[in-house]
């Protein structure tokens, strides 16, 4: 049984050949055994970490009008801000408030380089919702954006090496539009003697996520041999796994984990600004030809907790996992594609 996640020092990979093999042999196991570590030594300046919470802070400390004014509902890339109960994890509703920013790009011309310039994911493509109440926090989360994208292509590149493959086989997938997202979600405190959900039980969809909370605020639950590991915020590290790209990249191999949030206590709240590690829509993941021993320990791809499988190309994923995670976002701009994922449904009853 697990206790506490394992702590994983990038800082590590600077250091001498031995040193860095070593911790690229630790980032394995750790994310093959428990797919949940807490990473230290990212270099990462206090200055960022301490802004971009003071911003949220500040966002969230503004008026009702002034959020709604980029609620979500205003944009099809479901961009902007959700109000409390607004989306939905495994069909229940999660008790927090936040701001979605992806990538800043416009729906001009989305796709038109892709080998599939008429797939539906590029919808996702467009322009972010910015408060003018708080212009400072555009220039932040960019740089917020560009830090952690480096971070994470750096863990990317030992794990390929740990896998047995080259160096860069992942690097291909973000080389041209990565569509990385980063949340600023505050949980306002709505447990009593009856616990709720924060965020319900679900594995990440994509390939990398790195997690900042609050000093002193738990509520993150990681799932290890059926039992649930609390994961409290360390000082100076972020909170890392894998989402299932990265699982299928490896048959199975590393394991993207089931994880929850329980919401705070009345009275309380929590800030907490996961950021999403992600290729180009259009992009799969390549599979990797593992050596003979990691390949005889590789389990397979997880079934998902709603029986949905793991897509082959990212769009197809993050594209079915937004549509059911906000119902009024995709009642608004994507009622064909409902209706055609419907009729599918009706006729294969009838089949």
């Amino acid at each position: 049984m697990v206790l506490s996640l394992p702590v994983l020092d990038i800082s590590r990979l600077n250091g001498s050949a031995a040193e860095a093999a070593a911790f690229r042999d630790d980032l394995r196991h750790v994310t093959h055994d428990v797919g949940f570590f807490y990473l230290t030594g990212h270099g990462i300046p206090q200055e960022l970490i301490d802004q971009i919470l003071g911003l949220a802070r500040r966002f969230f400390d503004l008026s009702e009008a002034e959020k709604l004014s980029i609620e979500n509902v205003n944009s099809p890339q479901f961009r902007g801000y959700t109000r409390v109960g607004g989306e939905l994890t495994a069909g229940g509703v999660d008790w927090r408030e936040q701001i979605d920013i992806g990538v800043e790009r416009t729906t001009e011309g989305a796709g038109s380089d892709s080998a599939d310039p008429e797939a539906e994911y590029w919808r996702l493509e467009g322009p972010n919702l910015w408060p003018e109440a708080l212009p400072e926090l555009e220039p932040v989360v960019e740089r917020w954006n560009a830090e952690l994208s480096a971070v994470s292509l750096k863990l990317l590149r030992a794990w390929a090496l740990s896998l047995g493959s080259p160096e860069d086989v992942f690097d291909e997938a973000f080389a041209d539009h990565p569509f990385s997202l980063i949340k600023i979600v505050r949980y306002p405190g709505e447990s009593d003697e009856t616990v709720k959900q924060g965020v319900g039980t679900h594995r990440d969809g994509g390939v990398l996520t790195l997690l900042l909370v609050e000093p002193g605020k738990g509520g993150l639950q990681v799932e290890y041999d059926g039992e649930w590991v609390e994961a409290p915020p360390m000082p100076g590290a972020f909170v890392v796994n894998i989402g299932e790209m990265l699982e299928l990249a490896t048959g199975g191999y590393l394991k993207a984990t089931l994880h929850r949030v329980q919401s705070p206590r009345v009275g309380s709240d929590r800030i907490s600004i996961p950021f999403f590690f992600n290729p180009g829509l259009d992009a799969r993941m390549p599979v990797l030809d593992l050596p003979d021993e990691l390949r005889a320990e590789a389990r397979g791809v997880s079934v998902d907790p709603t029986d949905n499988p793991i897509l082959e190309t990212y769009g197809d994923n993050v594209l079915r996992y937004r549509l059911r995670a906000h119902p009024n976002v995709a009642e608004i701009f994507y009622a064909d594609l409902l209706a055609a994922r419907d009729a599918l449904a009706a006729e294969a009853e009838q089949s």
